[in-house]
């Protein structure tokens, strides 16, 4: 098998240290310069602007062109951060996004040596707490909790977990149909206050939920696709079948078409099409606690800025979804969303110490300010978004209380923002059993660069060991993680995404993280924010423009002019 015979034959792929040992023995004269340069300058780390810097200082430009398109050139291009320690130089090395490896190399023998995550970081660690040797180092690894889940291994794939998850799960019903099972034990369980939503649990076999499907499908079709439910739904509970299908023939038709397609031919793009259509989503609580929360004279207060507007704007597209929807389904429940937020006492003229507010333009939104407050009581003013972690258990035990006693029932997706928000979230999931979200807005350790590695020098203002801790809790404890780019997961080619630098990372004398997050999750999912609609338009659309700017704009105009 070989040339001679046209066949290609596949080779295994070399790791980053066979690339770097042959480099290394080939062009020995060559590299030995830029691996002393960075010996000479002693025991730090070097970021990788400044790696190609003194790559380019050491090696003449005719020595660079013989390296170019090298194997070590690319390795070199690919370092994230070189750990200098004389004699030796490891490099954090990025293939691609997501993909990290780790190698040492000796500069007096020019030999090099693969590291494992932890020894990387213990290696890392020395730069800090020099050789002192520490035996019962806290390790986290979150990835046993995950190993069982299905995952990508594309970079293209990161964020689009739904689409994944799709296509795993209609591939697993097409070759398993007892893989349908827990799909049509939920929809038997599903209800709303204890009102059966679709099917109920009489119907125990698949076989007999398809034929009641197939006549109430039949009885549709002889319907004008106008006809609404009220007119048929006798017929349908003839058939053992509940409200939820669709407010028309038509669209209950179409809803019952996607089921009886997935349970004979499953495909990913019917199963997201029919769950889009199954009613889930009625009361929903959206967690934002720090800063001065409130729809009117906020914006420039310490903490308070676009997370507040973008919230806002959030939960108005949101209501306006959610009563579409529930239309559609033909039910008639009214939905509940709840900004959940601090009540400050100490308001500064503001409406932050109103525990109740209406969300304008919404009907069924409102912001809950619920306090912090200690053993002493109430916490009456401001707290930084830095100093906010001693109150937040607390806080989402008073949270959970409001908000059941607010709804009347448990919400069926909570929404957590920033690091504060992220972390009640999870305390509220542990406790209610409830679906949630995570919405990071800004990771803190990717804006204050090594900030891990020396958060000492930095916790008594920022506390970055609770900040980091929390941001572990939540990526790992939500059900699903909403980014509004790629690059916010796992970066571009040549950076590190902001969930990427969260992989692996140590915090010397506090805990070492050699499995924090995986950015290949398909909890991961792009969704980039949208544009409000009644601002932005088509330029055609002239009755939209504020007119009334622009004669002030013309007169403003004739009294500057010369």
């Amino acid at each position: 098998m070989g040339e001679a015979t046209g066949v290609r034959t596949l080779k295994r792929a070399h790791s980053v240290r066979e690339r770097i040992s042959d480099s290394l023995s080939a062009h020995p004269n060559e590299l030995v310069a830029p691996f002393s340069r960075f010996v000479n300058q002693g025991k730090g780390m070097l970021q990788p602007h400044q790696i190609i810097a003194e790559y380019n200082a050491a090696i003449p430009e005719a020595d660079r062109e013989k390296l170019k398109d090298s194997a070590f050139d690319d390795v070199l291009k690919a370092a994230q951060e070189a750990i200098v320690m004389p004699p030796w130089v490891a490099l954090a090395i990025r293939p691609r996004p997501g993909v990290w490896e780790y190698v040492r190399i000796n500069v007096n023998e020019l030999s090099a040596e693969e590291l494992t995550v932890p020894e990387y970081l213990h290696f890392k660690e020395q730069l800090v707490e020099g050789n002192k040797e520490n035996p019962f180092v806290l390790e986290l690894d979150f990835e046993p909790f995950n190993a069982s889940f299905p995952r990508p291994s594309l970079s293209k794939s990161i964020g689009n977990g739904v689409q994944f998850l799709n296509r795993h799960l209609s591939s697993k019903l097409f070759h398993d149909k007892e893989s349908l099972y827990p799909l049509l034990n939920f929809l038997r369980a599903h209800n709303y206050k204890g009102m059966v939503i679709l099917i109920p649990s009489t119907h125990k076999k698949s076989v007999a939920l398809q034929a009641a499907l197939r006549k109430a499908e039949e009885h549709l079709a002889t319907l004008q696709p106008t006809t609404p439910y009220s007119d048929f739904h006798h017929r349908f509970q003839e058939l053992g079948l509940e409200k939820g299908w669709g407010d028309t023939a038509a669209r209950t038709k179409e809803t019952i078409h996607l089921l009886l397609d997935l349970l004979e031919a499953p495909d990913p793009a019917t199963l997201e099409k029919f769950l889009s259509t199954v009613p889930m989503v009625f009361n929903v609580v959206v967690l934002s606690p720090h800063g001065y929360f409130a729809q009117a004279n906020v914006l420039g207060y310490p903490d308070t800025g676009g997370q507040v507007v973008y919230i806002l704007d959030q939960v108005r597209a949101l209501e306006n979804e959610m009563l579409l929807r529930i239309k559609q389904q033909g039910l008639d429940i009214t939905p509940r969303i709840l900004i959940v937020t601090r009540l400050l006492p100490d308001a500064v003229g503001t409406t932050c110490g109103q525990r109740l507010e209406k969300v304008l333009g919404t009907e069924h939104t409102q912001i809950l300010r619920v306090p912090f407050r200690t053993e002493n009581g109430i916490v009456r003013k401001w707290i930084s978004r830095f100093e906010v972690w001693p109150y937040l258990e607390t806080y989402a035990e008073d949270v959970a209380h409001e908000i059941t006693g607010e709804m009347q029932a448990t919400p069926d997706l909570i929404v957590g923002n920033y690091s504060d928000g992220n972390l009640v979230a999870s305390l509220l999931r542990h406790k209610l059993g409830v679906t949630t979200c995570t919405i990071a807005h800004a990771l803190e350790k990717t804006k204050y660069p090594n900030s891990d590695i020396y958060w000492k020098n930095l916790e008594d203002h920022y506390h970055f060991s609770c900040q980091f801790t929390a941001d572990l809790i939540a990526m790992n404890h939500a059900d699903f993680i909403i980014t509004s780019t790629f690059q916010e997961i796992a970066g571009s080619k040549s950076t590190v995404g902001q969930y990427e630098s969260h992989m692996a990372f140590t915090m010397p004398g506090l805990y070492r993280v050699v499995h924090g997050i995986d950015v290949f999750d398909p909890k991961f999912n792009i969704v980039s924010p949208g544009a409000d609609m009644s601002i932005y338009f088509p330029y055609t659309e002239t009755n939209k423009r504020l007119t009334s700017f622009f004669q002030k704009k013309k007169q403003t105009s004739h009294l500057s002019s010369p």
